[in-house]
């Protein structure tokens, strides 16, 4: 087993994966290869502030995103920690 990943760890990543506009949002945010708030992915998504917000909220409590406040605004970073960390237990089904 993964030192840093344990099997609720493991399950709650999957969990937060197994959607495509939760997908699409991880995409989104790896090309723009820094920080993106929650208006952008909505623009980009063309889906309401609400359902983006409850993606994103999923996403950061499987800790795959780091939120960031910026005043009355957030912020969301990929956690390349855990997307690594992530990538080595799959890996080891190989």
């Amino acid at each position: 087993m993964n030192a840093l990943l344990d099997f609720k760890k493991i399950e709650k990543i999957s969990k937060a994966l197994g959607d495509c506009y939760r997908l699409k949002i991880i995409e989104a945010i790896r090309k723009e290869q820094d920080w993106m708030q929650c208006g952008d992915i909505v623009d980009m998504l063309r889906l309401s502030q609400s359902t983006v917000s409850h993606h994103l909220k999923q996403l950061t409590d499987a800790e795959l995103l780091i939120a960031e406040r910026d005043g009355r605004k957030t912020r969301y970073m990929l956690n390349k920690d855990v997307f690594a960390g992530f990538a080595k237990f799959i890996q080891a089904y190989d």
